[in-house]
């Protein structure tokens, strides 16, 4: 470790010499050793970005020789204490390089071939023929809501606003809630889960559905706050799921289905090709099958 500080001390020199030093000498030397593993001059490019300071410089390269360290010495301690069998790792290796091959073949065939357009016919389709899969789980509304403080003056006209069934009244409070509330939420367009409203405003629901049906509006104080919430529709639990919840849904379940089949084509193209080819056999009679008749 003595011989180390050296020669990161050196290595600071160097930095503040220039960063063409590397180019200067046409022999590799030797930064750090552990274990007989060795980092070189060359293992040090590109860890240090251009423009960057000479202090922050010599930071990001000690940094990087110290982690190399220390994954070494780990390194070396299972090397160790692991059995030959368990340091055997051809294998395994191979296979994920296969496997990564593989995979980067694919994702590259699928960014070129295949189509991401889904139309709305589709989208309708699937929801028409898999209904049974969209049934909610949970109760639903579209709602809105806003929390003032107790004393806010401006309470009768949220009140005013809130109640009114007119949809476009309830769009412009966006102004005033920014001003005035505590909090809001005014998106009367979107599907919410009930509880995670309540969550929000602490509304005591005993009977979902008979609330749901006989309240549109509701207004009541909660420690020093005013809570006013508007249900502009809702959906009761285990009913269906409306096509415009779970569109997107359907799209990347068509898009993953496409995907699937883009794939499910190209592993039969190619060992089709293979196949005409005569680009592999297969020995029947070899014993590893267990014939060892021809």
């Amino acid at each position: 470790m003595k011989r180390l500080g050296v020669v990161i001390g050196l290595l600071c020199i160097f930095l503040l010499q220039g960063c063409d030093f590397f180019h200067r000498h046409p022999k590799e030397a030797v930064v750090a050793e552990c274990y007989g593993n060795y980092i070189f001059e060359s293992d040090l490019q590109g860890i240090v970005p251009e423009n960057t300071s000479i202090m922050d410089s010599i930071h990001r390269v000690n940094a990087f020789i110290d982690s190399w360290i220390r994954r070494q010495v780990l390194l070396h301690q299972a090397e160790i204490n692991l059995s030959k069998e368990d340091l055997d790792l051809g294998k395994e290796l191979e296979e994920y390089r296969n496997s990564l091959i593989i995979y980067k073949y694919e994702t590259q065939l699928i960014d070129q071939k295949l189509d991401t357009f889904v139309s709305d016919a589709e989208i309708e389709a699937y929801y028409e023929e898999n209904k049974d899969n969209f049934q909610l789980h949970t109760t639903m509304v579209k709602a809105a809501y806003v929390i003032l403080d107790a004393d806010c003056r401006q309470r009768d006209m949220f009140q005013k606003l809130m109640s009114d069934r007119d949809t476009l009244l309830i769009q412009n409070l966006d102004v005033m809630a920014n001003y005035y509330a505590v909090t809001s939420y005014l998106d009367i367009d979107n599907w919410i889960r009930l509880d995670e409203l309540t969550k929000a405003v602490p509304i005591e629901i005993y009977n979902v559905e008979s609330f749901l049906k006989k309240n549109k509006f509701v207004c009541f104080d909660w420690n020093d706050y005013i809570c006013m919430v508007r249900f502009e529709d809702y959906l009761l639990e285990e009913s269906l799921s409306p096509l415009d919840m779970v569109r997107d849904d359907i799209c990347e379940v068509i898009l993953t289905r496409r995907k699937m089949e883009l794939l499910d084509r190209m592993k039969a193209s190619v060992y089709n090709t293979a196949l005409k080819n005569r680009d592999f056999e297969v020995y029947v009679g070899n014993p590893s099958f267990g014939n060892p008749n021809p």
